[in-house]
């Protein structure tokens, strides 16, 4: 387990599981909390189970989809999206990665908790600002921390990425650097999600830094791996 670094308040619980410690065998070995990416599901239960010895109620698992979308937990039915948020007691907000970039949220009062599910697509949607604005706090008082994702020496992607996120801060340029191939880049996605957090008026925002494509031992990678399991992310008020 990692538990972050980052100054929140007493009440907010927050961690990140690694890959290691569970019951999956290869190529999920062995913490695997992803019930979608072909792993037998006695193993992923197993594993459920024992992340859940570690919580106060069983997490919001959503149906991520890559989009901006974020829902309320213990009121919105329908779970497919890629953020959550809760101002409720033992709710427990989660999202499932392997190199996207996981971000928890919560405010310097310890009102409002949340987690969002950042991969480029999401990140370039909107994601983080639509998350920041449900929590209905002021952007200042919100603190951001950021679990491992896929490093900046590892993030292979194309012109139209590049785009996707300079068309909306030119300053994002700063976070591609350029490639022997003509068109590829390596891309930062903390450094992405820090402009598009600090343009939303978030500036306390930490973590970042690992790169779950390196680190073998601790972190499942898609890209690396392709047929992999997930980590999760999970943030609650206590």
């Amino acid at each position: 387990m990692i538990l972050p670094d980052w100054p929140a308040p007493p009440n907010v619980k927050s961690l990140m599981t690694t890959r290691e410690g569970g019951a999956s065998g290869a190529p999920w070995t062995s913490f695997n909390l992803g019930d979608h990416v072909g792993d037998a599901p006695a193993s992923v239960a197993a594993n459920r189970a024992r992340l859940r010895e570690w919580l106060p109620a069983e997490p919001g698992w959503l149906t991520q989809v890559h989009s901006a979308r974020v829902v309320e937990l213990g009121r919105d039915a329908n779970l497919k999206a890629d953020a959550s948020f809760t101002l409720e007691i033992g709710q427990v907000c989660a999202v499932l990665t392997a190199d996207c970039l996981p971000v928890l949220l919560c405010d310097r009062a310890g009102s409002v908790v949340a987690a969002a599910h950042a991969g480029w697509r999401g990140l370039a949607g909107g994601v983080l600002e639509a998350t920041v604005a449900t929590m209905q706090v002021p952007p200042g008082e919100i603190l951001a921390w950021m679990g491992a994702a896929i490093g900046p020496q590892a993030f292979k992607v194309g012109d139209e990425v590049r785009q996707a996120f300079v068309n909306q801060h030119p300053e994002a340029a700063t976070a591609f650097a350029p490639q022997p191939m003509p068109g590829k880049w390596l891309a930062d996605i903390y450094q992405l999600a820090r402009i598009r957090l600090n343009a939303a008026g978030v500036g306390a925002v930490y973590g970042g830094g690992r790169c779950t494509f390196s680190e073998v031992g601790s972190f499942f990678s898609y890209r690396r791996d392709r047929v992999t399991g997930r980590m999760a992310s999970l943030v609650w008020l206590a």
